[in-house]
């Protein structure tokens, strides 16, 4: 998954190195003002209706609807949070409040379907500050930290329970519609990823291949996870990928879409654009994907929605703006779409949540 660090890697192309913590923000519209509606929308938006803007400056990504539609999670980096904390909110942007520890870095949040609880990977128990960002003398390289565990706590964040202990990256945990979580780990030497039940027992390796696999999701049943990833066979790529991971980075290359059962059997690959396809999530139908791709230029950084159903078929772009559009969401009876942008930006760099009435 590693969403945040997509977002980090347009701001990367757009201001240079100097993606740094605290960037102003505005004040969050208090709750009962209407919020802001965002630009027209582009042409071509056929599927968008009546897109609102969220949140208001800083780094906000990754936001995902409760089961019950009414709420979100996100993380966010803003004035006072150094670097990405968890916040929900209402789904017209009011009523923002961290539910993470404030320490460490965090990411990649997600409801539990009873609506009890919520999981989130962190790095706190490694270190109360912010982990320092990457040196780039290796080139561009996200950090893939080895102190990143999940964690349970109840929905205003409260009795925080350690779900993995395992040294190295353990993040990116989703939950399905029976309780079981799928998650990103590094436990075994490579990006791959694993299922747990909702307590952290019974963990099971679903991948098994050299690459960056990751950013997993649970189709609307269950049966079929989504992800993002790429196979590196032997070679010099290969050893430049593992070289890396072995010091904690990864250097972003191109990712496709993948689907596979929930047992990690029936492996398919969706997309094959070249460039970066990431961040896919289902539409509630279950048999369609949503995802954010540069496939129109994979050297360029302007990314877009697009959806393709399960077998490749039937690519359709969604956005059409000159930014970066990416992490989409639908709501869970597929009315509303949420998702995380650079357009109508109030600084340069600025990713803010918008969420989009959907018109099938």
């Amino acid at each position: 998954m590693l969403r945040n660090h997509y977002q980090q890697w347009l701001t990367f192309f757009a201001v240079g190195l100097a993606l740094g913590c605290g960037s102003s923000v505005e004040e969050v519209p208090p709750e009962g003002r209407p919020i802001e509606i965002a630009d027209e929308v582009g042409d071509g938006e056929v599927h968008l209706a009546n897109i609102r803007q969220l949140t208001f400056g800083g780094e906000n990504a990754e936001a995902y609807f409760s089961f019950d539609g009414q709420q979100l999670i996100f993380q966010t980096t803003r004035d006072g949070v150094p670097c990405d904390q968890i916040f929900q909110m209402d789904l017209d942007g009011s009523n923002q409040q961290m539910v993470s520890t404030g320490n460490g870095r965090t990411t990649c949040a997600f409801f539990d379907p009873d609506g009890e609880s919520i999981v989130y990977a962190s790095t706190h128990l490694g270190g109360l500050e912010c982990p320092p960002a990457p040196s780039f003398r290796m080139g561009y390289v996200w950090a893939i930290y080895e102190s990143y565990d999940i964690f349970r706590a109840g929905p205003d964040g409260e009795e925080l329970v350690n779900l993995t202990d395992t040294p190295g990256y353990d993040a990116e945990a989703t939950i399905g519609p029976d309780g079981r979580i799928v998650f990103t780990s590094v436990r075994d030497g490579d990006m791959e990823i694993y299922s747990m039940n909702g307590d952290g027992s019974d963990v099971v390796r679903l991948t098994n291949r050299q690459g960056p696999d990751g950013g997993p999701f649970f189709s609307p049943d269950g049966s079929k996870i989504v992800f993002r990833g790429r196979e590196i066979q032997d070679g010099d790529e290969y050893d430049d990928y593992k070289g890396l991971l072995d010091q904690g980075l990864w250097r972003p290359t191109a990712v496709e879409v993948f689907v596979m059962d929930s047992d990690g059997g029936n492996l398919i690959q969706v997309t094959d654009f070249g460039g970066a396809s990431f961040a896919p999530f289902w539409h509630p139908n279950g048999e369609r994907i949503i995802f954010s791709s540069n496939l129109h230029n994979p050297e360029g950084r302007n990314f877009d929605l697009f959806m393709i159903n399960v077998d490749g078929s039937g690519l359709e772009q969604i956005t059409f703006n000159d930014s970066f559009d990416g992490f989409p969401m639908f709501s869970p009876d597929g009315t509303r779409l949420v998702f995380a942008s650079n357009r109508d930006a109030a600084a340069e760099g600025d990713t803010n949540v918008f969420i989009a009435d959907w018109i099938d």
